[in-house]
């Protein structure tokens, strides 16, 4: 599983410029839909200090044609999944710098001791594995089994359940899957709303942070003494950007 770590990088390094955009509330044209307003009073929440920052006005966009808050819904799911992405990125980028690494993973000589080079050292069918089950998260979590899309009245990134779709049972997987991705341990089911609102507002800065850390460790690797701090980061000659080789192409 650990060999998956350039993909996550990769992933994360997709994340957009909606990272600076803070999270809220609700409108009064659709339930539970997210205003500017509603981001300048939560912004204050998760930083007191640098408080409300937009630099690119996305908060004020109409990407779609589908109104201001269609597009703050976008942009919050955005930044909370790609914050998780980078977070898992960050971690496992720390525990193979540190030669960790897990006892079941995808078998391959990964011998290499730069986080960035162990997607180049995994077989092929290693990264179809990884791309095509990533491509079912996303294609679940798009489904329609969590309820109300994020963009049209959902709450920003909350993941369907597998064994209990908000949707109904007709979302139902059809082979038993042991835990959810969302709070498979179940820590969070019965904590009060309150709890569940800081919650929420320390993943997304501890998202931020994640994102920040990982493109520092990105930088550093392609840049040597871009990030001056971490100046250890080994060198990396190959393409973030490319799942396969630099000439990769889907279709020949």
């Amino acid at each position: 599983m650990r060999a998956a770590a350039k993909l996550i990088l990769a992933l994360a390094a997709l994340a957009p410029a909606a990272a600076f955009v803070a999270p809220a509330a609700q409108s009064a044209t659709v339930k539970v839909q997210e205003t500017k307003a509603d981001l300048e009073a939560l912004a204050v929440k998760l930083n007191p200090v640098v408080g409300y920052y937009d630099p690119l006005g996305l908060a004020d966009a109409d990407l779609w044609g589908r109104g201001n808050e269609y597009t703050i819904g976008w942009l919050r799911q955005a930044e909370i999944k790609h914050g998780r992405v980078a977070m898992a990125g960050f971690v496992g980028y720390c525990l193979h710098a540190n030669g960790v690494q897990f006892p079941i993973h995808i078998p391959g000589d990964y011998s290499t001791k730069s986080p960035a080079e162990l997607w180049d050292q995994m077989p092929e069918a290693g990264k179809w594995q990884i791309i095509l089950f990533v491509g079912f998260l996303e294609f679940w979590s798009e489904s329609g089994a969590g309820g109300a899309h994020y963009t049209k009245g959902g709450k920003p990134g909350a993941f369907p359940s597998f064994n209990s779709p908000a949707a109904g049972d007709e979302y139902k997987i059809p082979h038993p899957v042991p835990l959810d991705l969302f709070d498979p341990a179940g820590l969070s089911k019965n904590a009060s709303p309150e709890k569940k609102e800081r919650g929420l507002l320390i993943e997304i800065n501890n998202g931020r942070l994640a994102m920040l850390g990982l493109f520092g460790f990105l930088a550093e690797s392609k840049v040597p003494g871009s990030v001056p701090a971490l100046s250890f980061i080994p060198a990396y000659d190959g393409d973030y950007m490319a799942p396969f080789a630099a000439n990769f192409h889907v279709f020949n």
